[in-house]
């Protein structure tokens, strides 16, 4: 019986990856009202909404991958580096092969309504998009290229770097053994670096961020480092309880550091060279670390015990992930056209959003041959029966 079966059921982590990818689902709607270029935008924006939305950019994405870095590191125990290839090439790519061709085609759908790029009803928008030929610029995200996977990006990228990483597990546990070594400061400071060469070197040759995992330098410096640190956290007992005793510590320097980044962000001109640009850099780094270290410590600290909700949680999240975009952006095109005011429409996008995901999700649960599409093994509430996998998030 693998060694991974006896150690402790880590709730933390569990309930850490609930959170996170609850927290991109608020997000996401929350970017149907703020100023920033999105798929749809609502006619009643909400300008208190920019600096938390500002806030949480700083360091969901780059959660998220660090999570799914641990949850690579828990999985490597008691399988054998093709047995977890073949996993992950099963969980990941099989939802995102779905997903660009079922799950995601009404995004673009009314998306290519709102850019009148398109007039025709659903039905005819999607037997075009299935030829899987090139549509006209500005049709849709990713139009260029025939179809696009929009929000599923993260499986693309979680995929390519858990293959890329399983050969190089054993120097990874090699340098785990250092990395679990850092206390304090060091703890903070070291694990900026990576991030400052990447702002310093790469961004400058990729400074937009284009989720299509061929030219997309910056991201992968940027959230594949995230996800090479869940993986050289792992499991060591002394990092977590050393995390969970600096916890009040990290959240002041938290609170320190996105006031910092704030303001430097009107005082100094951030795409400047020289000193200017490395305190811009250092503040946006320590900034996302910092919050990153938050997290992990608070949620050792509160969560790292059973509550009823964490199995509902593991089986529900990764469908609500796939579904939730979607969703948001559907809701969002046609109440906006229904102009329902500024307090009826959030209500109905975000519990549209909400009740969608868990009525779907509820049906997928029950289906043997829909689980494996939204990334579920075959038979009913297998995650939650199969609790060392859970705790360690099937992301």
């Amino acid at each position: 019986m693998p060694a991974a079966l006896h150690e402790p059921r880590r709730h933390d982590i569990d309930a850490l990856r609930a959170i996170a990818f609850g927290l991109l689902i608020l997000y996401h709607v929350g970017m149907f009202y703020v100023p920033w270029h999105w798929h749809v935008q609502s006619a009643y924006p909400a300008a208190w909404l920019e600096p938390v939305m500002v806030f949480f950019n700083q360091w969901r994405m780059p959660l998220i991958f660090l999570v799914s870095g641990l949850a690579v590191h828990f999985m490597r125990r008691g399988r054998s580096a093709s047995m977890l290839a073949r996993q992950r090439l099963k969980r990941l790519g099989l939802p995102l092969f779905f997903g660009m061709l079922v799950v995601v085609p009404p995004q673009a759908y009314v998306e290519a309504l709102r850019n009148q790029a398109f007039d025709g009803d659903y039905l005819a928008f999607l037997s075009r998009y299935l030829q899987l030929r090139p549509w006209p610029a500005g049709s849709f995200a990713g139009a260029e290229n025939g179809v696009t996977w929009n929000h599923l990006w993260y499986l693309a990228y979680l995929l390519l770097y858990t293959l890329v990483i399983i050969p190089l597990a054993p120097q990874l546990d090699r340098l785990s053994e250092r990395f679990v070594q850092l206390r304090g400061t060091a703890l903070v400071l070291v694990p900026l670096l990576p991030f400052m060469a990447a702002g310093l070197w790469v961004y400058p040759q990729f400074p937009y961020i284009s989720h299509s995992l061929i030219d997309d330098g910056y991201a992968h410096a940027m959230f594949g480092c995230c996800f090479i640190y869940g993986y050289l956290i792992g499991r060591d007992r002394a990092l977590w309880a050393h995390l969970a005793a600096l916890r009040g510590w990290l959240l002041g320097l938290g609170v320190l550091s996105f006031a910092m980044r704030s303001l430097l962000a009107r005082w100094l001109d951030t795409e400047a060279s020289g000193a200017e640009g490395l305190a811009w850099l250092f503040s946006v780094y320590l900034n996302r670390w910092t919050w990153m270290l938050v997290m992990l410590a608070w949620a050792h600290h509160l969560l790292n015990r059973p509550m009823r909700w964490l199995g509902w949680a593991n089986e529900s999240v990764y469908p609500w992930y796939v579904l939730h975009q979607s969703l948001t952006v559907v809701i969002g095109y046609y109440a906006g056209r229904a102009l329902l005011g500024p307090v009826v429409e959030p209500i109905v996008v975000l519990g549209g959003t909400l009740l969608g995901c868990w009525v779907l999700t509820s049906v997928i649960q029950r289906s043997r041959w829909l689980r494996p599409l939204f990334g579920l093994k075959p038979g009913p509430n297998a995650t939650s029966r199969r609790q060392p996998e859970a705790a360690t998030g099937s992301s």
